[in-house]
Parts: C-alpha cells; sequence; structure tokens
C-alpha cells in the first residue's frame, strides 16, 4: 500500500479496511488479521495498525472478541451507514474542487454526467 504523505497513516489503514467491507471483501462477520499482522503487511508501526483497529472498534464497524480478534460487525445497518457516509465525503471533496475551478452547480452535474458517459462508452 502507497501512504499519501498529507494524511495520518492510521486513517488510511481505516479507509482501506472500510473499502474493503463496503465492497464486500471483508464480509459482516468476517475476522481481520492481528494487529501484528496488519502491521507487518502494510510495513508499519505496531501502534499504527492497533489506532486504526482500534478507532474502527470505537466506531462499531469492528466487534473485538477477547482471545480472539477483530471481525467485521454483523450490523448491516452500520455497514450501510458507513457507505453513506464515505460517499457523502467523497462527492463533497469532489464538489468542493469542482467549484474552486468556479463552475456553478450545473456545470458541475454536467461534468460529472459527462464522464459517466464517458466511461461508458469504454467500458
Amino acid at each position: 500500500m502507497q501512504f499519501d504523505d498529507k494524511v495520518p497513516i492510521y486513517y488510511q489503514i481505516k479507509t482501506m479496511f472500510y473499502h474493503q467491507i463496503i465492497a464486500g471483501e471483508l464480509a459482516p462477520g468476517a475476522k481481520l488479521p492481528a494487529v501484528r499482522q496488519v502491521a507487518v503487511d502494510l510495513t508499519v508501526n505496531v501502534n499504527t495498525a492497533q489506532r486504526a483497529l482500534s478507532e474502527m472498534v470505537t466506531e462499531g464497524i469492528l466487534d473485538a472478541k477477547r482471545g480472539r480478534g477483530n471481525f467485521v460487525t454483523e450490523d448491516v445497518a452500520k455497514i450501510a451507514a458507513l457507505k453513506h457516509r464515505l460517499i457523502v465525503q467523497d462527492v463533497a471533496a469532489l464538489y468542493t474542487q469542482l467549484h474552486a475551478l468556479r463552475l456553478d452547480d450545473a456545470a458541475v452535474v454536467q461534468a460529472v454526467q459527462t464522464y459517466i458517459e464517458s466511461k461508458g462508452e469504454t467500458s
């Protein structure tokens, strides 16, 4: 995984796991690798990996089971809320960037629609 120097690494790890959960690569109830294994796989400090997973437990996205590890929540409503939150964040970032280019709302919608149509033609 390539890390962006402008974003905290623990946050990027959380985002990676969020995307895997939403994409179904990590199903509800799936066991995550141990903290040390995550750290080794991503070549990060164990404390960094622990912080990412701990925050996910606090958010309710992961369930920590003492002596067994961390598991993706089986609460599909929490996963749906996570998906919605990530979509809103990404759309908000795009909207802000396009408005910084002095596009009005109609131009933003047109730009996104044009992009989607062009992707459909090449797929």
